[in-house]
């Protein structure tokens, strides 16, 4: 029995061998708001919403990405569009596994005989349980195997940042669903903090303030919408106005109203608060000498979720420190994975692999 065991273990270790040699490796930033795709060799291939519509009632897919974000807000009664990545770590198992496999046949054109070897990027504060979900649905969604990165480490990778030399680097990636910060030397984490607030949270925090102060009932499209156009965290030097169309919530008719960037920077004052307090802690934490190169080195955003107006400033004031805006804040979590990738010494260093449970 033993050795069918070991005979079986050699054929599959041998078949994934070579359907491996048909495959290019690849990094996945598999994000609350977006998934990006990076193929080795090729750089980012993909860039993508992280959104399936299915059939209701059924696991039935019908769109992914693009095309099923178009559907937000807009489909019959027969057709559900969800995000199945909630908070950075996965909501529902079957569509998130769908989702995978669309997006690796859509970076590989939807050739045949395709299993490459995956980097993941994943929050650093995930439990054990939610680490495992991501691994199984990448395997089941056609990977050979799988590696797990935690982001901050991955977005410091991608921007550039000397993580293997003895100093401190502070990176803070805002993405959809958390905010990850981390400080890092000698390519290991000294101290990393995860709080479940994003982007998502801006554009709820935006749809309650409309509804609040003007009965007005918009969805997470036009939220996102007013964000991206008008959206601040700091005073700008010329304040910003927009046209926002939805339902009145007394007449039940269309309405439109005009909003400034002020009454927005209001909104979002709590959100942003709750990132600036999380910076705080996690410099708090950490030990005299590497604050000390922060100093000097400032403190680096990446993350879609960085690119709001203001950000860096209002983190700058806050914390006393420098705070730069990446080149390519919202690829630098995929560029990462894809440096990993690209150099096997950092495959061990630092990913990470979830316990098994006993």
């Amino acid at each position: 029995m033993r050795v069918l065991r070991f005979v079986w273990d050699m054929l599959v270790k041998v078949f994934n061998y070579v359907l491996g040699q048909f495959s290019n490796d690849m990094g996945i930033d598999l994000g609350t708001a977006s998934t990006l795709v990076y193929l080795k060799n090729k750089g980012i291939v993909l860039c993508e919403p992280s959104v399936v519509a299915v059939q209701a009632g059924t696991s039935n897919v019908l769109a992914v990405g693009d095309e099923a974000k178009r559907m937000l807000g807009r489909t019959p009664g027969n057709i559900v569009a969800i995000r199945p990545m909630r908070n950075g770590v996965i909501a529902d198992f079957e569509v998130t596994e769908s989702m995978l496999r669309y997006f690796i046949k859509k970076a590989h054109q939807s050739r045949p005989l395709v299993r490459p070897r995956i980097v993941i990027a994943i929050p650093s504060g995930i439990t054990e349980v939610e680490k495992r979900a991501v691994k199984d649905s990448a395997l089941h969604a056609g990977a050979r195997e799988v590696f797990m990165i935690e982001e901050p480490m991955a977005a410091a990778i991608g921007v550039g940042l000397p993580i293997q030399e003895p100093s401190g680097n502070m990176i803070i990636d805002v993405g959809g669903g958390t905010t990850e910060m981390a400080v890092i030397s000698l390519a290991g984490t000294v101290f990393s903090k995860s709080i479940r607030i994003g982007g998502d949270e801006m554009d709820e925090a935006i749809i309650e303030y409309m509804k609040k102060n003007y009965n007005l009932m918009i969805g997470e499209r036009t939220a996102e919408e007013i964000k991206i156009k008008i959206g601040s965290a700091y005073p700008l030097e010329e304040e910003l106005t927009m046209e926002v169309r939805g339902r009145d919530l007394v007449a039940g008719l269309p309405k439109m109203v005009t909003v400034s960037s002020e009454e927005i920077r209001e909104a979002l004052s709590e959100t942003v608060a709750q990132i600036i307090e999380a910076v705080r802690i996690t410099l708090e934490r950490t030990p005299p000498e590497l604050s000390a190169d922060l100093i000097d080195k400032g403190i680096v955003l990446a993350g879609a979720g960085s690119l709001l107006r203001g950000l860096d400033k209002l983190i700058s004031e806050e914390t006393g420190l420098p705070v730069h805006l990446a080149e390519d804040p919202v690829t630098a979590v995929a560029m990462g994975t894809g440096k990993v990738l690209s150099e096997i010494k950092y495959l061990k260093q630092v990913t990470i692999t979830p316990k098994l449970e006993r």
